[in-house]
């Protein structure tokens, strides 16, 4: 389990675009994910140990704040060759099992992935209704072996203080999780093994 942290993308960068097959063989792109208010995106997969250890959060995230006006979406892009407790088919049991509310995604060919610059499981982005981002970095402190409650505290903060009309939180930590799982000779420049 290799602990990498998000890369942090400039604060007020578009939101890239995508057409990514849902867990229930929809296609969704930003605007069909996006809420009036806000849009989160986040990258995670089925099998990183920081991934479980946060999942029953964020689906209580994604009940809590899409009627809020907060748009929620997941994406998975790990490699399923070397990663197959991440393939399309266990990501809909995952769905079901965790009873996630938003869309989940896979990225098969890591492009999205790499427009984010998503470096790690779970990786979040938050963006505003004109779609620029306004946080990225960790969903709150806790780890897994920590013994910091999963609160979602960093992200819920992002998020109450955009639905207030806040300007972003300028301290904003790096998430940190298990490097994404690139396809070989896929690796992004701002990859690090």
């Amino acid at each position: 389990m290799v602990r990498t942290p998000s890369t942090m993308l400039p604060l007020g960068t578009a939101a890239p675009d995508f057409d990514l097959v849902n867990v229930d063989g929809r296609v969704v792109n930003f605007a069909a994910a996006a809420g009036p208010k806000g849009t989160v995106v986040m990258f995670i997969c089925n099998h990183c140990p920081f991934v479980k250890h946060v999942a029953n959060e964020l689906a209580s995230l994604g009940r809590e704040f899409m009627p809020r006006g907060i748009g929620f979406v997941a994406i998975s892009s790990n490699d399923v060759s070397s990663h197959p407790a991440d393939s399309p088919e266990q990501m809909v049991r995952e769905a079901e099992d965790r009873g996630y509310p938003f869309p989940y995604l896979y990225d098969d060919t890591q492009e999205v992935a790499k427009a984010y610059h998503a470096a790690c499981t779970p990786d979040f982005f938050l963006f505003d209704a004109g779609g620029r981002l306004v946080y990225r970095g960790q969903l709150d402190s806790s780890r897994p072996g920590s013994d910091v409650p999963v609160t979602g505290r960093d992200l819920r903060a992002a998020m109450e203080g955009l639905l207030a009309g806040q300007p972003p939180q300028s301290a904003q930590i790096p998430s940190l999780g298990c490097n994404i799982k690139w396809k070989a000779g896929n690796h992004p420049p701002y990859f690090t093994p």
